[in-house]
């Protein structure tokens, strides 16, 4: 397995298979559209593309 860094996160996590489809664990960004995800933190989800931000309640 390959040596993660800090803030690095493995493409494999990201997405999960269930049966004959692949599901994505996390949201895209609304702004850059799919294949940019947005980063999970505790209390938000950001775009480190466009910098788009949506708090979590």
């Amino acid at each position: 397995m390959a040596k993660e860094r800090k803030g690095e996160v493995l493409v494999s996590r990201l997405y999960e298979i269930k049966g004959e489809k692949v599901v994505r664990k996390r949201k895209f960004c609304p702004r850059c559209g799919e294949g940019v995800f947005l980063a999970e933190h505790k209390d938000r989800r950001t775009c480190g593309k466009c910098g788009y931000t949506e708090f979590k309640r």
